[in-house]
């Protein structure tokens, strides 16, 4: 899914998103609105990943829509 696709579904989304990584905050969701990087860096800060494991991790869940 294109980021453009993934920014018009955000609200959709981020149920699914707070599902997988339960330990981003509704904060951390809206704010993220879409934009990749942040949701990596987000994912990175809260479980202690790399970036390449952050953006592995996004990139499977783009793959699921």
């Amino acid at each position: 899914m294109n980021s453009d696709i993934i920014k018009g579904k955000w609200k959709q989304l981020g149920g699914d998103i707070k599902a997988r990584w339960g330990k981003l905050t509704n904060d951390d969701v809206d704010v993220a609105e879409g934009h990749s990087e942040y949701l990596a860096g987000k994912l990175q800060e809260r479980y202690g990943w790399t970036k390449e494991k952050a953006e592995e991790e996004l990139h499977d869940f783009r793959s699921k829509y």
